[in-house]
Order: structure tokens, then C-alpha cells, then sequence
């Protein structure tokens, strides 16, 4: 079956059409996404994420271009996106990170009555916050290590920064 006839079954609902059409374009969005990425765990997440994408909107494909420059174009878009988002979670991470150090530094805080702090917290908070602001992992690679989702993730690191913001002003 060529790959024309392939498209046209998958966009009429033919599911194992559309497996075999994403099987074969597989290991060529993935060898793309690994030489931009450089990021084996990363490009892992942004091929799965084009596989999806491209079955969500396998009807919008209108055969002008290959149907792997079509996932090619999905997969660098996701791409660009993460990036974007990556670049603004920094910056607002970096503000973070100064505000507690700020906040130490004003209240003449010790590093031992930080660490008491963080004891404290949660041990799921606790990590999230240290993988975070002290080794400095990104939100995707800390679910990665506490295998939970990234907004999980987020989520602790936020009540858990909440927390000692919350004692620091009591102190």
C-alpha cells in the first residue's frame, strides 16, 4: 500500500493505517528531534507528543508537502514551543530563587534555620524544591525522578516555597 493510500485510510478512520503510517516515519522524527534536542529524555517527550498531535490532526493534512515534513514541521514547532516555555519558567524560577535568598539575607537567616525550614516540609515538597532551586533540574526531569507530572511537580514546588516564604515573615 503506498504511503498516499496509507494517509487517506488513516484520515477516514482507519486506525491501523495510521499505525503503520506513524510506525514508518517513526525512527526519522526521532533521529530529527535527537540531533535538535540533543536531548535523548526531551526528545522522547517531543516525539511522543508529534505522534499525537499528528493523530489529532491527521485531517488538516492536505498532502502539499511529504507527510514526513508535515511531522517534521508538528515536531519543531512542539519544539520551539518548549523552548518558549522553558525560557519564561526560567525566568520566573530566577526571580524565585532571588526573592528566597532575599528574604534570607533580610531576615538575617541562617543556612542551618533554611534547612530546618525545608525539614518541615513534606519530603515531596522538600525534594521537588531542592532538585529545583538547589540542583537546578528542570520541571520535566524532576517528574522524571519522583515519577509524577510535571504540574505535580510545579505544584510542590510552589505550596513548599509558599511554606517557607509563610515562616520566614513569622521569624
Amino acid at each position: 500500500m503506498s504511503e498516499q493510500q496509507l494517509i487517506q485510510q488513516a484520515q477516514q478512520g482507519n486506525t491501523e493505517a495510521l499505525a503503520l503510517l506513524l510506525r514508518q516515519h517513526y525512527a526519522m522524527v526521532r533521529g530529527y528531534m535527537l540531533k535538535l534536542t540533543m536531548n535523548p529524555s526531551l526528545t522522547d517527550d517531543l516525539v511522543q507528543d508529534t505522534m499525537l498531535r499528528a493523530m489529532e490532526k491527521l485531517h488538516t493534512y492536505n498532502g502539499k508537502s511529504k507527510f514526513s515534513s508535515w511531522l517534521i514541521t508538528i515536531a519543531t514547532r512542539l519544539y520551539l514551543d518548549r523552548l518558549k516555555r522553558m525560557k519564561v519558567e526560567r525566568r520566573w524560577l530566577e526571580q524565585e530563587g532571588r526573592l528566597i535568598r532575599y528574604q534570607v539575607e533580610t531576615n538575617q537567616l541562617e543556612w542551618s534555620e533554611a534547612m530546618e525550614m525545608l525539614q518541615q516540609l513534606p519530603p515531596e515538597q522538600r525534594a521537588a524544591i531542592l532538585l529545583k532551586h538547589y540542583y537546578g533540574y528542570a520541571y520535566p526531569e524532576i517528574a522524571a525522578i519522583m515519577q509524577c507530572s510535571e504540574g505535580t511537580v510545579k505544584s510542590r514546588v510552589h505550596y513548599g516555597t509558599e511554606q517557607i516564604r509563610k515562616e520566614m515573615k513569622e521569624q
